[in-house]
Order: structure tokens, then C-alpha cells, then sequence
């Protein structure tokens, strides 16, 4: 897309989506740098934007683990055939909150065309061209990307949008209960809210910062949601709105696996390209994975596969290396390089990283298990993960436990026996 650069938000410390965002119990993982579907997930935003047509990037980070680990995945943007660039340190003391950083950071880089301001922990499919003309065409200063969803998601959770008839904004409410939601809509079940996404024309925007209205708020805070999206509409600059077609939030467990499994069913198309030919009902797996041998029946995956052994699909990623044993049953998941998956073990709605080990007949059902991480179970005591339990890295469960919704942080052992509460 000529003219338009991406701008993504790097910042935040992940509480919500913990252990996921932990590489170690004091070691944080930026969300943009988290695994998924086999690629940080940043990697997969510049992916899809680029095939959009947005050829330059700008990474508006803020502390070290958000700029350093998007910058290891993602580089300068060399391997991706883009163009990447970092905001600098020194202006994280002067972060005050995502639209603050926006505002200094178009700024700093002298943006004076259209840039998509994009967070970086969460998935979008939408048509930038389209976006792109009916900004333009309104005239608009900011055009906010929405989605609908019903009032009980919304409540306490997203950001509402209220509109006219010609799809201005006419007010923001960050985060409302819902109470309020239901104030604020006609139909319950379709409840426009804010997806994160801001098409901003910067010469426009730079100017409405020198303001002493804007620098005074600058100061103290601005978020893009809570202060600079209400700061504009209360003013009357055209702010507008333009529904997309799908956000996927990756904020927590629940969310990452209910995004993961849309992904592998096909919900993301700029996803499905990048992922090669699969097999049929959305299953790719890789081909070291399809020649390894089990130690119990010294057969390949493919040949398991061809005599019914192993049910794998629908919509499975394996990556390489994985050693499946026979009675295995994987749905709706991702598993990382060189996963153990044991006799009769079933994954279903799950992400198993690389390394980890799912012992005979466990059961991993909407689950999150991390790199190197032991799910021990055996025939007389059967493991099981579900209720989108989330375990971290190099942490091992005992043969019998029963975790349902539960977080346990890296490193950490779960023993059968132990009740477990909702993070340990």
C-alpha cells in the first residue's frame, strides 16, 4: 500500500497472559515475541501487513524484553523483505501510555503520511485498501478499526464505539460494565468495540500535539483508548470507524488457544499462505516428522497414519522431529519441534511447545503446555490438563494430577496430589 507504513505497539508486562509470557519465573516474555502457530507472533503481523502492501515498519517499544526480543524475531527485517526500525530508549521515560508514545514517536521519525498503528499481541484480517479509502475519503484524522461482539464479551473487557449514521465516532468508552454496554447500544448482540487498530494521518496528528492542551495531558498520561480517543472526539476532530473482519486477542490462555484453533481452521488467510500446502482438513506436518520412527513399533508417522494408528486433524500443525507413538489423537493444536507425544495420549485445542514430553493416555484438552515441559502420566494414573490450563516452561506434572483452568509459572513441579490454585 503506497504511502502507508505500519507502526506496532510493543509495551505492557503480559500479567494477563502469564505463564505464557514468562520465559522464567523472573525472566518476562515480551507477548509479541510468544510463540504461536510455530513463528512470534510479531513476525506473523509484519507477514500479513506486508502482503497488504506495507514495506516499512516502525516498533514503538517500551523496556528492554519488548525491544529486544521483537527485535531478535523480527531483526531490521531483512528475512521478511521489509523495512524495520526501533524507537529509542531514552524515550521510554518518557512513556506515559500507548498514545504518548504515538504521538513522540511520528515525531521523532518526521511521519507525515498515513501510518496503521497496530498492537502487537493480537491477530487481525481486514482489507487495508479499503480502509485505507474510506479514510480518506471521510477525511479523517484517525479511522479506528471495530469489531463486533456481544455485551457479556464486551463488559469489563474492550472498548465500546459509538457511532453516527456516517460512521463517525461520537463517543469512546474504555472498558464499561455492563450495565453500561447496554446503555450504550440498540442490539446486545452486536456491540461495536475497539480493536486496537488506528489508521492516522501523522502531519495531521503531529500538529494536534504541539497543542498545550495535548502536551499538558501528554505529561501525566495517554492512552490510546482511555484519554487520546475521547480527548479527539470531545473535540470534534473526524474521528471514524471501519469494521474489520476478525481481531484474534491473544491476552490470555483462553483467548491465545481460542485464536490458535480459528487459525488452523482457516480464519486467518494471510496465515494459511505462509504455512505451505498442507494435507487435507488443514493438517501440515513436517516431513522429518512424517520419517521418524517410534520406539515401540519402529514405524514411521506416515505409515502409522496409513494404517489408522494415529488420528491427527482436523486443523494440526507438527513441526520437526516429533515422535508420535501409536493411539495418539491430535485436534484442533499446534505441536512444536521435537515434541514426545506417548501411547494414547490426546491433544485437542492445544498448543504443545518445543521439547515438551505428553505421557501415555494423559489428556491435554485446551491447554497451553510449554518448551520443555514434562506432562508425566501413565495408564494407572492418568494425567489431565484442560479448562485452558496454562503450565510453563520446564515445568513438570506429576503422573496423576488433575489441573482445570489452572497457571503454574516456569519451573515449577505439580505433584498428583498437590491441589493446585489458579498460579503458582
Amino acid at each position: 500500500m503506497d504511502g502507508v507504513v505500519g507502526i506496532g505497539l510493543a509495551g505492557g508486562q503480559g500479567v494477563r497472559a502469564r505463564p505464557l509470557t514468562l520465559e522464567a519465573r523472573e525472566y518476562q516474555r515480551s507477548k509479541a515475541a510468544m510463540c504461536f502457530a510455530g513463528r512470534p507472533l510479531v513476525e506473523w503481523q509484519v507477514i500479513a501487513l506486508q502482503e497488504q502492501g506495507i514495506g516499512s515498519f516502525y516498533v514503538i517499544a517500551n523496556g528492554r524484553e519488548n525491544r529486544y526480543q521483537v527485535k531478535e524475531a523480527i531483526g531490521h527485517g531483512e528475512g521478511l523483505g521489509v523495512r524495520v526500525r526501533y524507537s529509542r530508549p531514552r524515550m521510554d521515560r518518557h512513556n506515559t501510555g500507548s498514545g504518548e508514545a504515538t504521538l513522540s514517536s511520528i515525531e521523532h521519525w518526521g511521519l507525515d503520511g498515513l501510518a496503521l498503528v497496530f498492537p502487537t499481541d493480537s491477530l487481525f484480517e481486514f482489507d487495508l485498501r479499503e480502509m485505507v479509502r474510506a479514510h480518506r475519503a471521510a477525511g479523517a484524522l484517525v479511522t479506528v478499526g471495530t469489531v463486533d461482539r456481544t455485551a457479556a464479551e464486551v463488559a469489563g473487557k474492550y472498548g465500546v464505539v459509538v457511532t453516527s449514521a456516517d460512521r463517525r465516532l461520537r463517543g469512546f468508552v474504555e472498558k464499561p460494565p455492563l450495565d453500561r454496554v447496554l446503555d450504550l447500544v440498540r442490539d446486545p448482540n452486536r456491540v461495536p468495540i475497539n480493536a486496537g487498530l488506528y489508521l492516522i494521518d501523522c502531519a495531521r496528528l503531529r500538529e494536534v500535539a504541539r497543542t498545550p492542551a495535548m502536551r499538558a495531558m501528554a505529561r501525566d498520561r495517554l492512552d490510546w483508548g482511555h484519554d487520546l480517543l475521547p480527548w479527539l472526539v470531545d473535540r470534534g476532530y473526524p474521528v471514524r470507524a471501519a469494521g474489520i473482519a476478525k481481531i484474534g486477542d491473544l491476552g490470555n490462555p483462553r483467548d491465545y488457544l481460542d485464536t490458535l484453533t480459528d487459525a488452523l481452521a482457516g480464519e486467518y488467510p494471510f496465515l494459511l499462505k505462509r504455512m505451505g500446502p498442507g494435507y487435507r482438513d488443514h493438517v501440515w506436518i513436517h516431513e522429518s516428522s512424517l520419517r521418524l520412527r517410534d520406539a515401540i513399533t519402529g514405524m514411521t508417522l506416515a505409515e502409522k497414519l496409513e494404517f489408522g494408528l494415529v488420528r491427527i486433524g482436523p486443523n494440526v500443525l507438527i513441526g520437526r522431529e516429533v515422535e508420535i507413538e501409536p493411539g495418539v489423537v491430535v485436534a484442533d493444536s499446534h505441536i512444536g519441534d521435537g515434541v514426545d507425544l506417548h501411547a494414547r495420549c490426546q491433544v485437542r485445542g492445544s498448543a504443545v511447545l518445543d521439547g515438551a514430553v505428553v505421557g501415555p493416555d494423559a489428556r491435554v484438552i485446551h491447554a497451553h503446555v510449554g518448551v520443555m515441559a514434562r506432562v508425566e502420566s501413565t495408564s494407572d494414573a492418568v494425567t489431565t490438563l484442560d479448562g485452558y490450563s496454562a503450565i510453563g516452561h520446564e515445568v513438570t506434572v506429576c503422573a496423576g494430577a488433575s489441573l482445570t483452568g489452572a497457571r503454574i509459572d516456569p519451573n515449577c513441579v505439580v505433584p498428583a496430589d498437590m491441589p493446585v490454585p489458579e498460579r503458582v
